[in-house]
């Protein structure tokens, strides 16, 4: 992962493109992109096996921050899903939250956070959000309006809690 850093080259913001799609409407190698920066971060990074493919992906809309490489290929440096009310609770849901590396220091997570509440407030309109956090992050999403409405509790290994954003 370290050398991603470096094969990005000199990235701005503004040179992240931003991406919605419906798992339908996923590429394979855009989803190839998604699960590779997953893998890299959740369990790579974090040192923590799971079971990433979880089935929720096909009941959520997808949000990919992209940026070439030096290649020109493009590469997911912020990514998130916007899983469907019912699903994992009964209020849609924010999950799968990551920067990766190359996208650190750009501001890209609290980007990646502004669009996927704003699509959220303007798809289901009036509703709560609610997600499962690593507990280290509980600030950087009290920050947008969440707040921990449960105690701390283990999640693969690492300590989470559940918060809420009122509609």
């Amino acid at each position: 992962m370290r050398d991603e850093k470096k094969n990005i080259g000199t990235a701005r913001p503004e040179d992240i493109r931003w991406q919605w799609s419906t798992f339908d409407e996923l590429t394979t190698r855009e989803l190839y992109e998604i699960i590779r920066a997953r893998i890299g971060v959740f369990c790579v990074e974090q040192n923590c096996p799971y079971q990433d493919l979880d089935g929720v992906d096909q009941h959520s809309r997808h949000l990919i921050g992209w940026l070439p490489d030096v290649m020109g290929k493009p590469r997911v440096v912020a990514y998130c899903r916007l899983v469907a009310p019912g699903v994992k609770y009964d209020e849609p849901s924010v999950g799968r939250v990551l920067t990766s590396g190359p996208g650190r220091g750009l501001g890209a997570g609290k980007e990646l956070m502004r669009r996927v509440l704003e699509f959220h407030d303007r798809l289901y309109p009036g509703t709560a959000n609610r997600i499962g956090a690593q507990q280290y992050l509980e600030r950087f999403y009290q920050g947008f309006g969440f707040v921990t409405v449960s105690d701390a509790y283990d999640e693969d290994g690492i300590p989470h809690i559940e918060m809420l954003r009122s509609a």
